[in-house]
């Protein structure tokens, strides 16, 4: 037995010197794939959080510019109420009108600024993972 197994020793030796060499290098490949999908999905769950941060911030401020725009209606109407006269019916509702449109016109400038803050608060993690790969592609291309 022990002339067998010296025998053998010569050509088995390297077949598994080859075969751990692959297993060693397979289990760094998939530590290094490993490590890549954290990262990916870290990246997802930034992009996520971000998201429903924005969408809260966006709704708040609808919320409020609709109990405040009620508010300036009912106080309009009120306001309304109280004319003697049909011109100054008309000169009320005319200042009413121009303020609440320029009133909706800021909001809705205010409404785009936060989406767009949000969007881009949403999408940075995932275009900095993408660029990222871009990168090692590249870089692996060159090697």
């Amino acid at each position: 037995m022990a002339a067998a197994k010296t025998a053998a020793e010569p050509v088995a030796g390297p077949s598994v010197n080859a075969l751990k060499g692959s297993v060693e290098k397979t289990v760094a490949a998939m530590a290094k794939i490993n490590a890549h999908s954290k990262k990916n999905l870290d990246a997802v769950v930034a992009s996520v959080t971000a998201a429903a941060k924005g969408a809260e911030t966006v709704g708040a401020a609808t919320a409020a510019y609709s109990k405040k725009s009620f508010e300036d209606h009912v106080a309009a109407a009120k306001t309304l109420a109280g004319a003697k006269s049909v011109q100054e019916v008309i000169e009320l509702q005319t200042g009413f009108a121009k303020s609440a449109f320029e009133t909706y016109v800021a909001e809705m400038k205010k409404m785009g600024e936060l989406v767009s803050a949000s969007m881009k608060d949403t999408v940075n993690p995932l275009s900095a993972r993408f660029t990222t790969v871009v990168e090692q592609v590249k870089a692996a291309g060159a090697a």
